[in-house]
């Protein structure tokens, strides 16, 4: 009898497309880049230059020549923090409301606001 598979529950990703942002486990830990797309689904992040893995493709009409081609995976959320740009250090990061009434994102270390 085959197990079913886990599924992953969303939770809420607070981070956007462009955002700067640091990994802080794993074997790319360290690393920093900018987030390419946000998968809110899975709960993971594709970012610029890190965790990048080997793929075997076939030479194909659209693809053109086969080989070996290296690309971004995407990473889980909770291995990456937010890089304030007030603070420049990897952080988490609240929601608040601004006074227009706008929910914004707000450094938890300098308690500065990131966007708004």
């Amino acid at each position: 009898m085959t197990k079913p598979k886990k599924v992953t529950e969303p939770v809420k990703v607070r981070l956007k497309k462009n955002d700067l942002v640091e990994v802080t486990t794993g074997k790319e830990q360290g690393k920093t880049g900018k987030v390419l797309k946000v998968f809110r689904e899975k709960n993971q992040v594709l970012i610029e230059k890190v965790n990048i893995i080997k793929r075997h493709t076939r030479p194909s009409p659209t693809s053109g020549q086969g080989g070996i081609v290296e690309k971004e995976a995407p990473v889980f959320v909770c291995k990456v923090k937010l890089i304030c740009p007030k603070c420049a250090t990897g952080t988490r990061i609240r929601m608040t409301a601004t006074g227009e009434g706008k929910k914004a994102r707000v450094c938890l270390k300098c308690k500065e606001l990131i966007d708004g």
